[in-house]
């Protein structure tokens, strides 16, 4: 058994995704965290913000909630289809 994570492709992930959202991580003061649900509202996985920020980089802050969009549906683990 491979630890390796596989992604879906990004058609798929959107095709899941219904809600990214900016939350506060509730076992860590002061960290933020990216929750990404489905579209019926099962929450699916988490990102941590400052991790996407710093692989997402320098962008301009009309195309940084894009940005965070693409990177997250590029992200999506395969295994959120057995949940």
């Amino acid at each position: 058994m491979s630890d390796e994570i596989k992604f879906l492709s990004v058609a798929e992930a959107a095709g899941v995704v219904g809600a990214i959202q900016e939350e506060e991580d509730i076992d860590r003061t002061n960290k933020r965290i990216l929750t990404v649900y489905s579209s019926d509202d099962k929450e699916l996985c988490w990102f941590d913000f400052e991790e996407v920020m710093a692989a997402v980089g320098d962008v301009p802050k009309d195309d940084r909630k894009e940005a965070v969009q693409d990177y997250i549906l590029a992200h999506i683990p395969d295994w959120v289809l057995e949940l």
